[in-house]
């Protein structure tokens, strides 16, 4: 895994760390259902002017049966790193991930920004906004397992080490929340929907102070 280090620069800068909003950072392991407890947030708040769903950039074709992001080839994606393009971004599975660099706009004018992160740039986002929840989603071994099996994109071997790395990553520091979405995903949706309830009440009083 490895974090830009354009990040680094960047925080050197003044205005760090960001305030008034709050950024929400959604991680867990593959096959967890992020992205499913996010959709369904998003239906929820539909009309919800505070939030804002970040859509990420990855270097890796949409998928229309999982996270719709924006794609850029890699030599691409590196030029618009190295042009300021990522508020943050990090390297994960031979893939690149992007979060625009609008979202920090959005969370020092008071919105609420929530985006699929890897717990291993928890840190960086801690230095850059000063109001950060962490939502972890996580599930049992054997959904997992199935999950991952049924997106087809990985061998068993590879699942199997997936699974192995997930088991290895722990979460610490202020602001965690841990969510299991083992079941009706109606169940984690309502968790993770107050989580957002919350941070905005948040929100709308660090724009008062």
């Amino acid at each position: 895994m490895m974090v830009s280090a354009s990040v680094e620069r960047e925080l050197s800068a003044a205005g760090f760390p960001i305030r008034d909003g709050v950024f929400v950072a959604v991680v867990g392991p593959s096959g967890a259902g992020k992205d499913t407890v996010i959709g369904y947030a998003r239906a929820v708040f539909a009309d919800e002017g505070r939030l804002e769903f970040v859509r990420r950039v990855i270097t890796r074709p949409s998928d229309a049966a999982t996270e719709d992001h924006d794609t850029l080839a890699d030599a691409a994606f590196v030029e618009a790193e190295a042009d300021g393009a990522f508020a943050i971004s990090w390297e994960a599975h031979g893939l690149r991930y992007g979060i625009p660099a609008e979202v920090d706009w959005s969370v020092s004018n008071g919105r609420v920004a929530i985006a699929n992160v890897s717990r291993a740039i928890i840190p960086a986002l801690r230095d850059r906004y000063a109001n950060l929840a962490v939502v972890e989603i996580t599930a049992t071994p054997q959904i997992l397992a199935e999950r991952l099996a049924l997106r087809g994109r990985e061998s068993r071997g590879e699942v199997l080490a997936r699974l192995a790395r997930s088991a290895n990553v722990a979460l610490s520091g202020p602001g965690v929340t841990s969510i299991d979405n083992s079941g009706p995903r109606e169940a984690a949706g309502e968790r993770f929907a107050e989580v957002l309830r919350k941070a905005m009440a948040f929100s709308d009083m660090s724009g008062l102070i």
